[in-house]
């Protein structure tokens, strides 16, 4: 560009040069002719090449752009140069998107991807034949009209009403054949866009399906004999001379046992009705003032039970903020962080139920000043049976399944849990409700 512009300079001197010259050697009138038909030219030969460009860029084709002479020259040399580097970008995001799309085809999940709308703008083979989609004809229509599932419906919904909501896959019976479930996952990324990831799941469902028939089983085959078991040694333990008292502990530590394993064979088949319920939650509104007050009873009840010196419990909530879902479900996660602070602050200690308002997000939150827990252990506390410490989780009477059945809990109202801990000063359990189960008044 600077380039053109002295060549624009110094002709335009030159011109100047030549009307002195002639304005010396004749007159004034003979040196502005000269002028105006040297400016008048110039801007004859601007115009003409205006025109090539004009007529070239109509149709672009790099071995037809003309030369052009002066600056024109410069001029196309450097579109020249720039449309050969754009038409290598081009080639090569051709080539990738080509083989982006190889490779999504190739795997064996379904890929669908969806605009800022929802409307689908790409999908590969395997998506077509497990949601029922034709890309020729389905291209940019939105995919809830191709997909009418009522809880697929649900889900998308409850992401785009919530951008920032990290969403867990659910898991559907496939319309098209009902013996085949799908999970399906959404996944924002770009500008807005989504990607939705299909997988047949069938064989892991029957296979969890088995668990769960074999868990449920069994425990409820367990709870009779240990029923009768606790039984015998309570009637034992009471009846006077039946027990020598050298052996009173001895029954004692196996009366204790058994309430273990009862309480261990109540949270499985708890776990297992949970998991293997696939209907959607109840959406129930719930008056959630009524119900973080019977928290906060039955955890002052438990402070006593379990201490002479009760805890300090603190509820401090937002009282019309109310949400919709299962109230019985709710209440045993959210009565169950609340019985783990207490288990694991040590007496006088405080513990704080707060109930708000967050980005348009409700959040229940336990905060305690108990032991805490180490960062190492955080991202596992929701497996079945992990124990931070299994002596102190025996002590207090956990059975190492109260937070799994709160996660499992938790998804079904597409709800997550967040974590905060530091060990010896206590730690921060929360719950965060999706913008679509919240509401500020009851109907």
């Amino acid at each position: 560009m600077q380039d053109i512009r002295w060549n624009a300079f110094w002709l335009g001197l030159l011109l100047s040069l030549l009307c002195l010259i002639i304005w010396a050697a004749t007159d004034a009138v003979t040196a502005l002719i000269t002028l105006s038909a040297g400016l008048f030219l110039y801007l004859i030969g601007h115009i003409y090449w205006l025109h090539r460009l004009h007529t070239w860029l109509k149709k672009p084709v790099l071995n037809q752009m003309p030369n052009g002479t002066g600056v024109w020259e410069d001029i196309f040399a450097a579109l020249y140069q720039e449309h050969r580097r754009n038409s290598r970008s081009k080639t090569q995001l051709s080539s990738t998107l080509e083989r982006f799309r190889h490779a999504a085809s190739a795997l064996p999940d379904g890929v669908v991807v969806l605009n800022s709308d929802n409307e689908i703008e790409w999908c590969n083979p395997p998506a077509e034949n497990q949601l029922g989609l034709n890309l020729k004809h389905d291209e940019n229509q939105p995919i809830s009209y191709l997909v009418r599932h009522s809880d697929f419906v649900e889900y998308l919904q409850a992401q785009e009403q919530d951008e920032s909501f990290n969403s867990e896959p659910i898991k559907l019976k496939s319309w098209r054949n009902p013996e085949v479930t799908l999970e399906i996952q959404l996944i924002p990324f770009g500008s807005k866009q989504k990607l939705l990831i299909c997988r047949d799941v069938t064989a892991l469902e029957k296979t969890e399906i088995m668990r769960r028939d074999f868990i449920a089983n069994v425990s409820h085959e367990l709870r009779t004999p240990l029923t009768v078991v606790g039984g015998f040694l309570e009637t034992l333990v009471d009846m006077d001379g039946a027990v020598p008292e050298s052996l009173k502990n001895y029954f004692g530590m196996m009366m204790d046992q058994t309430s273990r394993m009862r309480r261990i064979i109540e949270d499985l088949l708890t776990l297992s009705t949970i998991e293997s319920n696939t209907q959607s939650p109840d959406n129930n509104e719930i008056d959630m003032s009524k119900l973080l007050h019977q928290i906060q009873n039955d955890a002052n009840s438990l402070s006593k039970s379990l201490n002479k010196t009760t805890h300090n419990i603190h509820l401090d909530m937002d009282k019309n903020l109310h949400i919709k879902g299962s109230q019985e479900e709710l209440y045993s996660a959210l009565s169950n962080l609340t019985s783990n602070a207490i288990r694991y602050t040590p007496a006088g200690g405080d513990i704080f139920i707060g109930w708000k308002l967050r980005d348009n997000q409700a959040v229940f939150s336990v905060r305690d000043t108990g032991i805490g827990i180490e960062q190492q252990h955080i991202d596992r506390l929701t497996e079945r049976f992990y124990r931070v410490d299994r002596g102190r989780s025996r002590e207090t009477g956990g059975t190492g399944l109260g937070l799994a059945i709160v996660k499992h809990i938790l998804n079904r109202h597409q709800a997550r849990l967040e974590i905060e801990s530091q060990l010896g000063v206590g730690s921060t359990f929360s719950i965060v409700f999706p913008k679509a189960c919240v509401k500020t008044k009851l109907s």
